[in-house]
């Protein structure tokens, strides 16, 4: 596995180690090992799986007191994967960071918590699947709008059509309004 920090050094993409042959191929997605030399050693406590379609936007999404580091993969499709700094304290706060995610890169993204997380279905469909190290809490979820002009992230949307949305998605805070963390 190769750790590469991104314009945000926190926020890290994991290329992964492909053993394949006429078989087919294998991929270590996590060694406990590898992501605490890495300076990962948060434990993992969920697991998710979702899918969507093209033009769908989920997030962005964090939560409060309960905070949540994730380990992003693609399983199927292609998505635009992004995480925004919401810590007061960074220097790298109000700042995103986006990279395009695919089984066919095989690459995760680690994304640590105090963070607001989102992607956006590039392909026709796309399964997700993540690890967190906090369980899901509605109560302490927060949601950053996906089009806040002071974060300004720039989305690939398709034929620029608007995306594709939850209510709750849609009708997120604006930065300005946003709960974040010190």
């Amino acid at each position: 596995m190769k750790f590469i920090p991104l314009k945000i050094p926190d926020v890290i993409l994991i290329e992964m180690d492909v053993f394949a042959d006429d078989r087919g191929f294998f991929i270590e997605t996590y060694q406990k090992r590898k992501f605490a030399e890495a300076g990962i050693t948060i434990p993992f406590v969920q697991d998710n799986h979702s899918g969507s379609n093209q033009g769908v936007l989920r997030g962005m999404h964090y939560q409060i007191k309960q905070t949540q580091g994730k380990l992003v993969g693609v399983v199927t499709g292609n998505v635009y994967d992004v995480a925004v700094d919401l810590r007061r304290s960074s220097p790298t706060f109000k700042k995103w960071v986006g990279v395009s995610l695919s089984p066919q890169v095989k690459s995760q993204l680690w994304i640590p918590p105090g963070f607001a997380h989102g992607f956006y279905v590039l392909s026709k469909w796309a399964e997700i699947r993540y690890m967190t190290t906090d369980f899901y809490n509605p109560e302490r979820e927060r949601t950053l709008i996906w089009n806040d002009p002071e974060i300004g992230i720039e989305w690939p949307l398709i034929n620029d059509q608007p995306p594709i949305m939850s209510a709750k998605d849609a009708k997120g805070m604006c930065m300005a309004e946003s709960e974040v963390f010190e």
